[in-house]
């Protein structure tokens, strides 16, 4: 065993097993049998595939929210994480580059003025949106006149965004295309308003795992191993990240 696998495996998984959360809310990157509910998606493959590399048995942590996985960095509950970048989520967490990306946009209903993307961030266009998503936090950021209505999940998002009349619903592409057949003459808006970068981190304070895990992302991307694992479960609307400059 090289000393570089040694140390991540020691800051890692010191009791003997990494512990490893994973937000099951990410249909692109997660799913659950359902019937055994056994666990599977991209994520779940490079979290096997890591703990082969450090020679380690996995234990998964189920989240429901990517909200919950990451404000969960810091009470010691996981030591390896699957979820996006984000620059508040960074004070707690030590990413690595990004080993694919989601196109996040709007729907927005039947009959809708809205056209293109700037156009939604009007004085009077409420937005509704999964609260503490990756895109969410982009957009808190960014809108300057649009007002965001959030919720807990998707599936309560879109009831917001039915229930309510709003004039747009924010979202991964993937996720807006299964809304769109539920709301028929809706349009999803062309374009996107962010790419969601999903990484692989650490706590904040596990350095050696943190090298060693930024090197194994590359190296899955490189190789063609999240390419193969996005093909394996069948998913669209994921594109493999480039290699990180160095």
């Amino acid at each position: 065993m090289s000393d570089n696998i040694a140390a991540a495996r020691a800051d890692l998984a010191p009791s003997g097993t990494l512990q490893v959360g994973i937000n099951f809310a990410n249909i692109l990157l997660t799913a659950r049998d359902p019937v055994t509910r056994a666990p599977s998606g991209v994520a779940l493959d490079l979290a096997h595939e890591f703990g082969k590399r450090l020679g380690v048995p996995v234990k998964i942590i189920h989240y429901e929210s990517a909200g919950g996985l990451a404000e969960s960095a810091s009470k010691g509950e996981w030591q390896l994480g699957f979820l996006a970048i984000e620059p508040k989520r960074a004070n707690e967490i030590t990413f690595t580059a990004a080993y694919v990306e989601i196109e996040a946009t709007y729907l927005v209903p039947p009959n809708s003025p809205l056209k293109s993307l700037h156009e939604v961030d009007r004085a009077g266009v409420r937005i509704a949106v999964t609260g503490k998503a990756a895109y969410d936090l982009y957009l808190t950021r960014t809108l300057k006149n649009a007002e965001l209505f959030r919720t807990a999940g998707a599936e309560e998002t879109f009831k917001l965004f039915v229930d309510e009349k709003m004039d747009a619903l924010a979202g991964l592409r993937s996720q807006l295309e299964i809304d769109q057949e539920k709301m028929p003459g809706s349009r999803i808006l062309p374009g996107r308003f962010t790419a969601v970068q999903q990484a692989a981190g650490t706590p904040r304070g596990h350095e050696a795992g943190a090298r060693y895990l930024a090197a194994f992302i590359e190296e899955m991307k490189a190789s063609g191993f999240v390419a193969r694992a996005i093909e394996k479960n069948n998913i669209r609307g994921l594109t493999v990240a480039a290699a990180a400059k160095p």
